[in-house]
């Protein structure tokens, strides 16, 4: 995929490809939350778009609908924004979790949680006294 950005209405419908597979328009249309739907032609847009940003590509025609898949994995459209977000405070975790603890978004025994569901990073280990060659 490019470089380009997605907004959060396509996000939303790359995530029912993600979840769905291969479908049609319709298909993820019929997928979204009632509170959540549009027109078919405004999810056609977005589909269309996501195809155009290389996130989602046609596989196949059945009759007068197109199958579309997703063309970038999940996991790596996360960690892209990921990325994009470290960028923003300077390449920076600390500066990130400093943030998010500052503005109440995460607590610190949230961040105990998940430093003991983490595993052992290796600067952890070789901090830890067994040394590599």
């Amino acid at each position: 995929m490019n470089k380009a950005r997605l907004s959060k209405a396509e996000t939303r419908i790359l995530e029912q490809f993600w979840k769905l597979g291969t479908c049609s328009v319709r298909e993820i249309l019929e997928s979204l939350p009632e509170d959540e739907r549009v027109a078919y032609t405004t999810v056609q847009t977005f589909v269309y778009r996501l195809e155009q940003k290389g996130a989602l590509r046609k596989v196949k025609k059945i009759g007068n609908a197109q199958l579309f898949q997703p063309a970038i994995d999940q996991n790596e459209y996360r960690s892209g924004l990921v990325r994009d977000l470290l960028d923003l405070f300077g390449g920076s975790p600390r500066v990130l979790v400093s943030n998010l603890l500052e503005t109440g978004t995460i607590t610190l025994k949230d961040l105990k949680a998940l430093q003991n569901a983490a595993p052992m990073s290796k600067s952890s280990r070789s901090r830890g006294g067994k040394g590599h060659a």
